[in-house]
């Protein structure tokens, strides 16, 4: 272990990670407990993988026993029964009956990437085995979240008898009545659910109170996929599949990973299978639409949870937010290179359209959320009249980001305020959302706990911020930003291949499993300069003190902020730096880089 020095648990407690209290961001570096360093050498010597992976795991809570299925997740050993979710066999047996009836069958969606993706999925799964499909997603702003009775007429009156919602429904009570009597109702859903179910053939949802299955942590994609599991289990059991071909499940699992991703589900348990087996379908670029998003993203390599969450959902989800709310729905349908292309390329374009209306929204909100955490309030409320509502979300997240606190950003209209809230770990915003629905405070609201969308009459905003403020009072403890947590430190010089292809071994990489951080002190930027089309990248080439070693950097959306600075400005004089040491390939060649987070001038006495 003489590359990487981990801290243990007393170094862990004693204080800042190599004394740095306030970072370039604003942050404290802390260590991340490595313990004693027996467990991670249990792993290491029972699985035979170098020490470091085994630090890595331990450090993460894998024991022994599951850390095999951590590395090489595979569906056969972690994907459950579908029958554990309350109403799967239920489900599975009504589109059974569709699907030997040759039924008529409506999806309905939600406009964001996970509602796009189980969408796609549940769409493309009935027409291979031969039904008749139309879907339907709702306009966000004339028809807002999830099932309405209008819509409901609309699908009964295209002779759908079946419809199934997708990432909604668990709460439309009044609008699935529209469906009685002329079309039966299954809903697949993930959102909290409270109080009385829908009256509907089948509702599907790890998150109903009297679900027992301990899989909360679905995505509607997942609930979605796991259905197709159980329905095509039904059919073979009927015998379905003796007079013809039966789809292959694992082609779906692309659009799986895609939404669970980006719907910042833990990349732990059957997530991390479903993840990591559908990027590997996504690397053969079989699904045209996807294949062509990618192209236009510029993602060349094979694609990596990060090209999912930075690269393919932003667009998928701009159109729901400001443009066709199906036209992510539509791309993951589409089956013609040529046509997908085009609507790769509009979906680009609407979503600078929609970095553009994110960027006005923006500034007045973080001035407004300046002024409440400076307050003490321990949740930000925030409106705007005209604030667009398909970027709320968004500013909601930055704000969140910016001040570490759980945010609720609202655009107003006509006296209603309508908007989307993001938390931070460990604060569940959505019970307190539903908590204020339920006491009359808001018209709408509900979400999970680290989301949330709501309406209320803005009349009444004093009312909602006071009772968030009060049920979400543990939040004014947080600091002003994040707490950014260290791995472990390392030697510029020991900063190899070899190293970063080690560290690979635990992706994919995102939320319940993040990507390892790691300090390089007293590092010295030898050279620096922007790079790319409009110069918001910094590229830089560290040298270890004394001259031990050379090494790359890269610090993504840097513009003119502290890390660009910091790196652009060093004067020769050394740096604490953080980042995630990467393995890149370029031809055939594959070399190490720093991908750096934050930066810190060295304290007095050396750090």
């Amino acid at each position: 272990m003489s590359a990487t020095a981990f801290a243990d648990a007393d170094a862990a407690a004693a204080g800042p990670a190599l004394g740095i209290g306030r970072s370039a961001t604003g942050r404290r570096w802390v260590w991340r407990n490595g313990g004693d360093g027996r467990a991670g050498l249990a792993i290491a010597q029972r699985l035979d993988v170098p020490e470091l992976v085994g630090r890595l795991l331990a450090a993460r809570g894998v024991g022994p026993e599951a850390a095999a299925d951590f590395l090489e997740p595979t569906l056969r050993a972690l994907l459950p029964d579908p029958s554990v979710l309350v109403d799967m066999d239920a489900a599975a047996a009504r589109l059974a009956s569709a699907v030997r009836e040759a039924e008529t069958v409506a999806v309905f969606g939600d406009y964001d990437v996970d509602g796009a993706c189980s969408g796609a999925l549940m769409v493309r799964a009935l027409r291979d085995l031969g039904c008749e499909v139309t879907h339907y997603v709702p306009d966000r702003i004339r028809e807002g979240y999830g099932p309405n009775p209008a819509a409901i007429r609309e699908l009964c009156a295209r002779g759908a008898t079946l419809i199934v919602c997708v990432d909604c429904g668990i709460a439309a009570h009044a609008a699935l009545e529209e469906a009685r009597g002329q079309a039966d109702v299954v809903v697949l859903d993930h959102h909290k659910a409270e109080g009385a179910l829908p009256r509907v053939h089948a509702a599907v949802n790890p998150n109903r109170l009297d679900c027992g299955s301990g899989l909360r942590h679905l995505c509607a994609a997942s609930v979605s996929f796991l259905t197709v599991v159980a329905l095509h289990r039904a059919l073979r059991r009927a015998g379905h599949f003796a007079r013809g071909h039966e789809p292959r499940l694992l082609d779906l699992l692309d659009l799986v990973a895609l939404a669970t991703v980006c719907d910042v589900m833990p990349l732990t348990g059957v997530n991390r299978a479903l993840v990591a087996q559908g990027l590997k379908v996504m690397a053969r670029r079989g699904r045209a639409g996807i294949a062509a998003l990618l192209e236009v993203g510029g993602v060349k390599d094979a694609p990596t949870a990060h090209s999912l969450g930075f690269v393919l959902g932003p667009r998928i989800n701009a159109a729901g937010r400001v443009d066709e709310p199906d036209l992510g729905l539509r791309l993951l349908l589409c089956d013609d290179p040529v046509e997908a292309r085009a609507m790769a390329e509009r979906l680009d374009a609407v979503n600078r359209r929609r970095q553009e209306v994110e960027a006005e929204v923006l500034g007045g909100a973080l001035a407004q959320a300046e002024a409440q955490v400076a307050a003490g309030h321990p949740v930000v409320l925030i409106c705007g009249e005209g604030w667009h509502p398909g970027v709320v979300g968004i500013v909601a997240g930055r704000v969140k980001e910016r001040f570490n606190r759980p945010a609720c950003v609202a655009g107003v209209a006509g006296g209603l305020a309508k908007g989307s809230g993001r938390s931070v770990p460990g604060v569940d915003l959505g019970s307190a959302v539903i908590a204020a629905r339920q006491a009359g405070l808001l018209e709408t609201g509900g979400g999970h706990a680290m989301a949330a969308g709501f309406s209320f009459a803005v009349s009444r905003w004093e009312e909602v911020h006071a009772f968030l403020n009060e049920r979400l009072h543990g939040a004014a403890a947080l600091p002003g930003a994040a707490d950014l947590v260290v791995e472990g430190a390392m030697a510029v010089g020991a900063a190899s291949t070899d190293l970063a292809l080690q560290v690979e071994r635990l992706a994919p990489f995102g939320a319940g499993n993040e990507e390892p951080t790691f300090a390089l002190p007293r590092a010295r930027v030898v050279r620096a300069d922007r790079v790319g089309k409009e110069g918001n990248t910094v590229r830089a080439f560290l040298e270890g003190e004394g001259g031990g070693g050379r090494l790359k950097a890269i610090c993504f959306r840097a513009k003119d902020g502290p890390l660009a600075q910091a790196l652009l400005n060093s004067g020769g004089v050394p740096l604490h730096l953080c980042g995630a040491l990467r393995a890149e390939r370029w031809n055939d060649s594959v070399t190490a880089c720093l991908h750096v987070v934050d930066a810190a001038p060295v304290p007095a006495g050396g750090g």
